[in-house]
């Protein structure tokens, strides 16, 4: 038996961009940078002080008692997942919450808890944490693989249906990681851009933290026409590797494997594929050796394809990337408009591909690809495709 074919239905985000899936999407189309001083976090002693922030949280309606058991992570993954389920059209009832799960990656979870705990304890000399400190911290069921805990959250979401577990499934990721003690373990990386985030151009010089949610709304296609929904895209396939060669270095090997999996799990072939979200975060060693990872799998149509980093304007969301990144690349099939790769100012010979850079460009895009390649080389990549 044929394994069911998966789609999605409902797309919700938070970001610096914007506060729901339209906004981010309508600042990914103009080429807007949200990349700029932090505000709302204190970061003294910290040489980098930039990041894409939320400066205002949406009127969400979460009451206070639920609050105060969330973390900023949990609640930038709420709300997102109540936009991407308004959008889907899909109610969750009595009568089938046994039907219906979540898989949300993080990259950092809820260390805004464990740094108040912190300060409590060790500043402000209180004998004990907040009561909530525990829950705060801790995600449920998920996926914690660093850059590609989105695209692992959203490709274990779909494992969850095809398995007959569930019949829709909530899936992508979410961090908040514009705090000291995060940052701090950043800088001491050295990879932080001092000004901005300039992903394939000849003087980038590293990436930007930002923080975010992005969550779909997964279910078969037979579930989705059953009950008269929408539908968006085709999660046509993914694949992953783990290179686990160095534990932030990047290899080639790790992305080719990924992307040729991806492929062959999605029945694609190089030629079916118009555009590449790529990983693309800004420094050196990622943005070169992703352009030969794919140049390896695409060969001669590697020079026809599209290809951007919309890092260059939500920065670096850690485990909520991949999830704004295929809101991206949904958004880029349903309008036909490839976003651009903001802030490029310089070719690079290591990075000859087509980046889109600066502007967003018209183009049929029937399949996009979303890539994620993570420190330990936990690779994942997503196809989505348009419906026929």
């Amino acid at each position: 038996m044929a394994a069911p074919r998966i789609v999605i239905t409902g797309i919700g985000g938070i970001c610096a961009l914007g506060t729901d899936a339209p906004a981010i999407w309508s600042g990914m189309r103009a080429g807007r940078q949200a990349i700029g001083p932090i505000t709302t976090a204190s970061l003294h002693e910290l040489k980098v002080r930039i990041g894409a922030e939320i400066k205002e949280l949406p009127d969400h309606g979460i009451d206070r008692k639920r609050l105060v058991t969330m973390d900023r992570f949990s609640l930038l993954a709420a709300i997102s997942a109540e936009e991407a389920l308004g959008q889907s059209g899909f109610t969750v009832a009595a009568t089938n919450t046994h039907r219906v799960g979540a898989v949300v990656g993080t990259g950092v979870c809820g260390w805004e808890a464990i740094e108040d705990s912190y300060r409590a304890i060790l500043l402000e000399g209180k004998p004990r944490t907040g009561i909530f400190t525990v829950p705060r911290g801790i995600p449920v069921f998920g996926a914690t693989s660093a850059c590609s805990s989105s695209n692992h959250a959203i490709l274990a979401a779909a494992d969850q249906i095809r398995l007959g577990r569930a019949d829709v499934m909530l899936a992508g990721g979410t961090d908040a990681p514009l705090i000291y003690g995060i940052l701090k373990g950043w800088e001491a990386l050295r990879v932080l851009a001092p000004e901005t985030c300039r992903p394939f151009s000849a003087d980038r010089n590293g990436l930007v933290l930002g923080e975010g949610a992005g969550i779909v709304v997964l279910e078969t296609l037979e579930h989705a026409r059953a009950r008269g929904a929408n539908i968006l895209a085709e999660l046509a396939g993914g694949g992953m590797s783990a290179d686990a060669s160095d534990i932030v270095a990047p290899t080639v090997e790790g992305p080719v494997a990924a992307l040729k999996s991806c492929l062959d799990e999605a029945g694609l072939v190089p030629a079916d594929v118009d555009y590449i979200n790529a990983h693309g975060t800004g420094t050196k060693a990622n943005d070169k050796i992703e352009t030969e990872a794919i140049k390896r799998v695409f060969g001669d149509h590697a020079r026809k394809l599209s290809v951007s980093s919309t890092k260059s304007m939500h920065a670096h969301c850690l485990g909520a990337s991949g999830a704004l990144e295929l809101i991206a690349c949904v958004m880029a099939i349903r309008d036909g408009v490839v976003p651009p790769t903001a802030g490029y100012r310089e070719a690079d010979p290591d990075c000859d591909l087509d980046v889109t850079p600066n502007e967003a460009r018209q183009r049929d895009v029937r399949v996009a690809l979303s890539n994620g390649f993570a420190f330990g080389g936990t690779n994942a990549v997503i196809a989505v495709k348009a419906m026929e």
